[in-house]
């Protein structure tokens, strides 16, 4: 039986799932990395939201205080060291762990990289202009790229962080798109169009991401999606966890 639930919520599914499991008789226990991320959170009187990132001592500590009966691991796809982190907490705590892992997008034509750091070092023996999809967490990476203030556009979260990491580095502030996502596939045509960009640098962030609309966007404006690849990962998706969850709860 779930009385008490923790979703690591960095993601439109971890909103979304707080949200249909608020309505039911269970305190839910959000964590997410930012304020920003726990302004979205819905407002609930058994919803409880913490806006810190915990390393692995505080998630144990975490862990020992809220005493959850199950963790939901609802964090980006790409967040390889905070999902390990969370599982290695919850099975030294004893706690049931499930990992909520969106569908990736079709990828057609697209050229494919094992990491960001693989990506880099074919693009800075390119040329063209840039436009960088993966928000302010690899972007000192990117700044290592040759020309980089006049070839890089970046689109990152309009908080204050990420515009101050993207300033720091020496992007321009004409090259700095602050917005929040999803992106339809007609504002993305114009933004890459806009930015006489050759070349998309995006993750598989699936259907949710945007995924589909930045792929079918580039093609549109004459460039080349870059993907990074998807560390490898198993888990189920925002249905599946929304069944399982509610089946917990009815025993």
């Amino acid at each position: 039986m779930i009385r008490r639930l923790w979703i690591a919520a960095g993601t439109t599914e971890g909103r979304m799932l707080t949200e249909k499991l608020a309505e039911n008789d269970v305190d839910i226990f959000v964590t997410v990395a930012t304020e920003y991320g726990a302004s979205l959170i819905t407002d609930a009187a058994n919803v409880t939201v913490s806006d810190r990132r915990l390393n692995r001592e505080e998630m144990a500590a975490f862990l020992d205080d809220v005493k959850p009966d199950l963790a939901i691991d609802a964090t980006h796809p790409y967040a390889t060291a905070v999902t390990e982190t969370m599982r290695r907490a919850c099975a030294a705590a004893g706690v049931p762990y499930k990992r909520l892992l969106r569908p990736a997008g079709e990828e057609g034509r697209c050229l494919r990289f094992s990491s960001v750091e693989a990506a880099v070092a074919w693009l800075d023996h390119t040329e063209g202009e840039i436009f960088l999809t993966t928000g302010s967490k690899d972007l000192h990476t990117f700044t290592l790229l040759h020309d980089f203030k006049r070839r890089l556009t970046v689109r990152i979260l309009p908080v204050r962080d990420s515009l101050d990491k993207a300033l720091g580095l020496g992007c321009p502030p004409a090259r700095i798109i602050a917005m929040q996502g999803p992106f339809s596939f007609e504002l993305n045509v114009s933004m890459f169009k806009n930015s006489k960009a050759r070349w998309v640098v995006t993750k598989n962030s699936g259907s949710v991401g945007g995924f589909e609309e930045k792929l079918a966007a580039a093609e549109a404006a004459g460039a080349a999606l870059i993907v990074i690849e998807r560390p490898d990962d198993a888990g189920i998706t925002y249905e599946e966890m929304v069944d399982f969850v509610k089946k917990q709860l009815e025993k």
